[in-house]
């Protein structure tokens, strides 16, 4: 996607071979663009934030296990990078597809090949990030053709909550893609933007995107969205996710239930983006199965930001000695959600038509 203009992925290889990303924890003001040179650098991009979103996790996972056949090519080294990496966030089920991906195609080959296959697998697999979520973008272009049909002449209104947008992919995102589509198609369509605490990713990341590629957009309370359903400003919900069992139970940035539960309450339609990686075959009860991330408080007590100074800054908004809880995700049961947006097309969130449309994904993790 552009910044004013000028196309960008998240994450990429440079003239010089070395693998940059765009370090998102300076967003919305600063854009600064790093090089991980290392498997250590890798894992503490992954954990700290600098790269976040399940898809682009487990493309910066596949590099980092490229960089570290660089450093040591070994089965043991392959092995050590494998538990290194896997560890540093819990929840994405991207990452440990990536990871799993990058074993089964370097297992077989010889160590001192191994960097060079490794390279070319994770490239491979950025571009296949990309062109699953153009897909995406174009089956979710037609929900937003069909609400636009039923209302000619006016705005389409979307929801969302995070950033499921191309930060969190290598590009064009997951729920934002069929926005970016339908924007290039020339449907006008408004995004009201959940500033989405703790770590406001989409006050600080989805509406920087929004205002950076020109769409209409208005930043939101967390707690606004009921209110605006209730009163008829949103036709459609559109949510990512960073892993969704095998029957359709979504789990995504803590408080995306709250928003399922007020557009069931008020008769708008809750769609989650999903690319195929983020299907856990191996999870039915997302509630009981999934293991939720607990990060740390200091995220919920402080809030980054720009003084009047000019310079960003943390900010401590609770009292002194007041602890807090930090839970990273929530998990929406499958019978709030409308619709699951896949590649492959729209799928209900029901375990028989997910197994029906990825059967061959769903052999392949289960064995």
């Amino acid at each position: 996607m552009k910044i004013d203009g000028t196309p960008y992925r998240t994450i990429w290889q440079d003239a010089r071979g070395i693998v940059q990303v765009i370090d998102q924890r300076w967003l919305p003001h600063e854009l600064r663009i790093v090089d991980l040179q290392s498997r250590a650098d890798f894992a503490v991009a992954i954990r700290d934030m600098w790269v976040r979103g399940a898809p682009l996790i487990g493309a910066a996972a596949a590099w980092g296990v490229a960089v570290a056949m660089q450093e040591d090519p070994s089965d043991a080294g392959l092995a050590e990078t494998w538990e290194v990496l896997h560890e540093t966030r819990p929840t994405a089920i991207n990452l440990r597809w990536a990871l799993d991906e990058m074993v089964r195609v370097l297992r077989p080959v010889p160590p001192e090949l191994r960097a060079g296959v490794a390279a070319k697998r994770a490239a491979e697999i950025c571009d296949e990030d990309v062109e699953i979520n153009r897909r995406i973008g174009l089956h979710g272009l037609e929900i937003i053709k069909a609400i636009a049909a039923k209302k000619p002449g006016q705005t389409v209104n979307i929801l969302t909550h995070c950033n499921a947008g191309w930060l969190a992919t290598v590009d064009w995102g997951t729920a934002t893609s069929p926005i970016y589509h339908a924007h290039e198609a020339g449907i006008p369509v408004h995004v009201f933007v959940d500033e989405t605490r703790p770590r406001n990713q989409g006050a600080q990341l989805t509406a920087w995107e929004m205002n950076h590629h020109g769409i209409s957009h208005a930043l939101v309370v967390d707690n606004a969205g009921g209110h605006l359903m209730q009163h008829g400003e949103v036709d459609m919900v559109i949510v990512g996710t960073d892993r969704t069992t095998a029957r359709g139970d979504v789990c995504n940035k803590i408080g995306t239930y709250l928003k399922a539960l007020a557009a069931r309450a008020n008769g708008v339609p809750f769609y989650v983006a999903l690319p195929s990686p983020t299907i856990d075959w191996r999870v039915q009860d997302g509630v009981k199965e999934i293991p939720i991330e607990e990060r740390n408080s200091e995220e919920v007590t402080l809030v980054q930001g720009r003084g009047a100074d000019g310079k960003i800054q943390l900010v401590q908004i609770s009292p002194d000695g007041t602890p807090a809880r930090n839970p990273a995700f929530d998990v929406t049961p499958c019978e709030l959600v409308t619709g699951l947006l896949t590649e492959r097309g729209l799928c209900p969130a029901q375990a028989e038509a997910m197994a029906a449309m990825f059967p061959d994904l769903k052999a392949a993790m289960l064995g």
